[in-house]
């Protein structure tokens, strides 16, 4: 059954997951007793492999996705960004997704960093929609970003709701947001695009709270967003000195503190769950970082699935 076929019956529980630099990174995620096979007993109806802007690790990409659709347990998904990507290498790569079997793409503008204007052919992922229905048909169910809170580089949020309505247009099937913290914004953008017309399903997109450094830099280097009062809290009530950004940190309480902060953040993550179901949308979309236990605990205690 196909993931837009799920999406008729039920909300949809997905992970995402990177390609590993090394052989043993990729024996570790895809080997005979990998995080993969374990990440399967939590029933997800797809898992989404992530791919650069330019596309620097696609090949691990499809090596992690040949994975996924060999061991036939839940569907593979496949980032594909516009940074870097003309036509004839987009076509040429599509094709040869279909050639192995992956037939739904995350279709994505790219990391600001990595995306000029100049350097492809497709200058929003409105494009890149239009011409994978225009080159493919119907082959590919094609989910687009939503960003709830916008982009911190680019135009306001009527103009991005605007072009995602524009993504729609031209033949999105299904939205995954962008991490988003603060649920009052998350509320006020779903209201937003239903009135806009914008019917297509959403699944919410959710990094667990489990590193200190990693959900702050998340923020500062990548999204943006707000982080809410509560969440502060518990980040400064472990902070650990001088930074957690700092390798080696003279705090006595440092490997403590990482734990207390672990356990505070994925109780925050599984309340936030809960209150993502609670506005309506149509799946979750947990960014594991490749890590099995936490997403373990986060599928178990926020009863989406029944967990080992």
């Amino acid at each position: 059954m196909s993931v837009m076929d799920t999406l008729n019956r039920r909300a949809l529980l997905s992970f995402e997951v990177f390609p590993p630099k090394t052989d043993a990174g990729m024996t570790e995620l895809c080997g005979e007793n990998g995080i993969l096979r374990r990440m399967y007993s939590l029933h997800p109806d797809f898992i989404s492999c992530t791919y650069s802007a330019g596309g620097s690790d696609a090949g691990k990409n499809l090596a992690v996705l040949d994975a996924i659709q060999k061991d036939g347990c839940c569907a593979p998904v496949t980032h594909f960004t516009c940074a870097g990507n003309t036509k004839e290498s987009a076509r040429r790569q599509l094709q040869t997704y279909l050639n192995h079997g992956i037939r739904h793409i995350l279709a994505l503008r790219g990391d600001p960093s990595a995306f000029r204007a100049d350097n492809g052919d497709f200058p929003s992922a409105a494009e890149l929609v239009a011409f994978i229905r225009q080159e493919f048909g119907n082959a590919f169910a094609i989910s687009v970003a939503g960003a709830p809170e916008g982009y911190p580089d680019s135009r306001p949020l009527e103009a991005e709701i605007e072009l995602l309505k524009q993504k729609q247009d031209c033949g999105a099937d299904c939205i995954v947001t962008r991490l988003c913290w603060d649920m009052d914004a998350f509320r006020y953008w779903l209201d937003a695009i239903r009135s806009s017309g914008i019917m297509l399903p959403v699944e919410a997109g959710v990094m667990p709270v489990v590193d200190q450094a990693e959900t702050v830099g998340q923020v500062l280097s990548h999204s943006g967003g707000t982080i809410p009062r509560s969440l502060c809290g518990i980040i400064s009530e472990n902070w650990i000195l001088p930074s957690p950004f700092v390798k080696d940190p003279f705090d006595a309480n440092a490997e403590r503190k990482k734990a207390d902060f672990r356990e505070a953040g994925l109780e925050y993550t599984v309340t936030q769950i809960q209150k993502y179901l609670d506005c309506g949308v149509d799946g979750i979309h947990l960014l594991t970082r490749n890590r099995f236990e936490d997403t373990a605990l986060i599928v178990r205690e926020s009863g989406i699935r029944n967990a080992p």
